[in-house]
């Protein structure tokens, strides 16, 4: 055991022994969430080459700028409003939300003039990150907390943009057992943890299940990450009019929840290397479980959010102006390098068959729009 992780090992260890084995998710939800020692809520870098893994965005600032792009359409779409918000979940340290930042500003001026940026984090020790990375646009930016936007503190009309969010929320660990659906509970051993099964904590669960027609096999284990819908329910409620743009790892429900997924899809991520036990460096390494697409399509219908596109992202990046991009980045290359460095990272963000290119998937919502001519549609890849 890293004694690293013992603040918080000790202290969830105490909270079974008062009150009872933990499900999963909120075994899950004090790892990455827990004040000051979970994961997400503790100093330190998540990501990048000094964290645990690398997102889209920290490959090249192209990726931002194509969202760039194809939130100056939204904005136009939604008849160019003198109010227009971008707001960003999980900002993290900034970088995404200064590459969409720099685009806007140089493909819409208009836009840029009144548009606001505001950044959503749970660790409040980035602000003061986010804030030096963002000086340029300082004029623009406003911040808020999760809770903010949960408690509808905080509507607009824009774009709701997150980038490996919603992957990060906590789930519900479910096994098809003889018996029928079982849930996965946490519960102490000493000073490790162990997993006992039991009936569920909640009958949504089975209801999740049923609803998207998925039919586990015995032995089979899944993730229900019943706090997406919560979290989609808050962004439809907060969203005045506009659109919701989620990009995340996943895939539609019949794939996730497949029989050739018999151990599910959980992970967890430390310093660049992939680990299968969650129950170790508790708050020190990140958990994740890819996303189900289908449900958050289909229970955004039911909150209000219209499903626009789904695709994987190098369609989403090719239809948003990715080869318009390339030719101007190459034109602008003061060396052979540099250029091969621009092609090698953009290769990065399409490459299909396993890399970010199709592992990744972008999902468009939209609320309050009828028919909106969005660049991801692409027979518009070419109007900007």
């Amino acid at each position: 055991m890293n004694d690293d992780d013992r603040p918080l090992r000790q202290l969830l260890l105490a909270r079974i022994q008062r009150n009872g084995p933990l499900t999963f998710a909120r075994f899950m939800e004090a790892c990455l969430y827990e004040p000051g020692l979970g994961y997400y809520t503790s100093p330190g870098r998540k990501v990048g080459t000094e964290g645990d893994f690398y997102t889209s965005s920290n490959v090249h600032a192209l990726f931002g700028r194509l969202l760039a792009r194809e939130i100056c359409r939204m904005w136009q779409e939604l008849g160019r409003p003198d109010t227009f918000q971008a707001v960003e979940m999980g900002a993290g340290g900034g970088r995404l939300a200064c590459d969409i930042m720099d685009g806007i500003r140089d493909l819409e001026p208009e836009l840029y003039r009144t548009v606001t940026y505001r950044l959503i984090e749970r660790e409040p020790s980035l602000r003061e990150a986010q804030r030096a990375l963002l000086k340029e646009h300082a004029a623009c930016l406003a911040w808020s907390s999760p809770e903010e936007l949960t408690t509808g503190a905080v509507t607009f009309t824009g774009c709701l943009v997150s980038n490996e969010l919603v992957d990060a929320l906590p789930a519900h660990l479910v096994e098809m057992t003889d018996e029928g659906v079982r849930e996965v509970f946490v519960t102490a051993d000493g000073e490790e943890f162990r997993e006992v099964l039991a009936p569920p904590s909640t009958p949504a669960l089975a209801s999740y299940l049923e609803r998207i027609g998925a039919t586990l096999g015995t032995g089979q284990r899944a993730e229900i990450r019943l706090a997406a819908l919560d979290w989609l329910t808050a962004v439809a409620n907060a969203l005045e009019r506009g659109f919701v743009l989620t990009i995340d790892y996943g895939y539609l429900a019949q794939e996730l929840y497949g029989p050739m997924r018999k151990n599910g899809t959980l992970l967890c991520y430390y310093r660049h290397t992939v680990e299968e036990n969650p129950y170790i460096r508790v708050g020190l390494q990140d958990m994740t479980a890819h996303v189900d697409f289908t449900t958050l399509s289909r229970f955004g219908e039911e909150v209000g959010l219209s499903t626009v596109w789904f695709g994987e992202q190098y369609r989403f990046l090719m239809a948003t102006g990715m080869m318009q991009e390339l030719a101007s980045l190459e034109a602008g290359a003061t060396s052979e390098a540099e250029a091969i460095k621009d092609r090698l990272a953009l290769k990065k963000l399409m490459l299909p068959d396993g890399g970010m290119g199709d592992t990744f998937k972008v999902l468009v919502q939209a609320k309050g729009v009828s028919n909106p001519r969005l660049l991801c549609l692409g027979d518009w890849a070419s109007a900007l």
